[in-house]
């Protein structure tokens, strides 16, 4: 299957993203690990869009684009992908169906992971880091540590990122709803996208959405 993954910040997109992969064992393809890969590797995208990164500038669309089609185009995704933050907006949306027509192919289904904006901001504002490890993560309601403030792990002190403040969240619920809720809209005039809701336990979102695909797929 051929699928985009879409959802606010705080959906658990990432997450999600990496069990539903698996289950259907197509590659996860990220916008992150995309230009990860390209910057260690040094290639020509990756340089490109370094320069843009150092001068605190937003990459390209055509950069972006150029990555995914690269990536896209390796063996492992031959018989189908997931695609987790790309495209994010409508330009990208439209230079990726541009992509997968040119090869004869096309999207099986756009996953919509739906939440609502209370739950978001509650989500990503609770989370604490490990200041001496920051894969040691908390929440102040749905995972909170044994004693306030405190990694259980390596007691080390815990602290509220600056990008996970509430201010900042809902800066980033807005820039969602300007520039990617739109290609929900796309998607949807092509009968693509399948809405599910992203409330609960991790797996239990992850059967509700296998389900969903499969229904698709029938």
């Amino acid at each position: 299957m051929r699928i985009v993954l879409v959802g606010p910040p705080g959906a658990g997109k990432g997450t999600q993203a990496a069990y539903l992969a698996k289950n259907l064992a197509i590659p996860h393809i990220s916008t992150g690990d995309l230009f990860r890969a390209n910057i260690s590797q040094g290639t020509p995208l990756g340089k490109k869009a370094q320069e843009y990164m150092r001068a605190g500038q937003l990459v390209p669309d055509e950069i972006t684009i150029g990555m995914a089609k690269d990536r896209m185009q390796q063996a492992d995704a031959e018989g189908g992908f997931l695609l987790d933050g790309f495209p994010r907006n409508l330009a990208q949306a439209k230079a990726l169906d541009e992509l997968l027509q040119a090869e004869g192919l096309k999207l099986d289904a756009v996953l919509d992971l739906e939440v609502p904006e209370d739950e978001v901001v509650k989500r990503i504002a609770g989370r604490r880091m490990c200041r001496k490890d920051s894969s040691h993560i908390f929440h102040v309601i749905y995972n909170p540590p044994a004693a306030e403030g405190v990694c259980d792990t390596c007691g080390g002190e815990l602290y509220q990122r600056e990008d996970d403040s509430e201010e900042t969240v809902r800066k980033r619920l807005e820039v969602y709803h300007s520039e990617t809720e739109p290609i929900i809209d796309y998607y949807k005039a092509q009968d693509l996208v399948v809405t599910i809701s992203a409330l609960g336990k991790v797996a239990e979102v992850t059967d509700r959405a296998m389900a969903a695909l499969k229904r698709e797929a029938a």
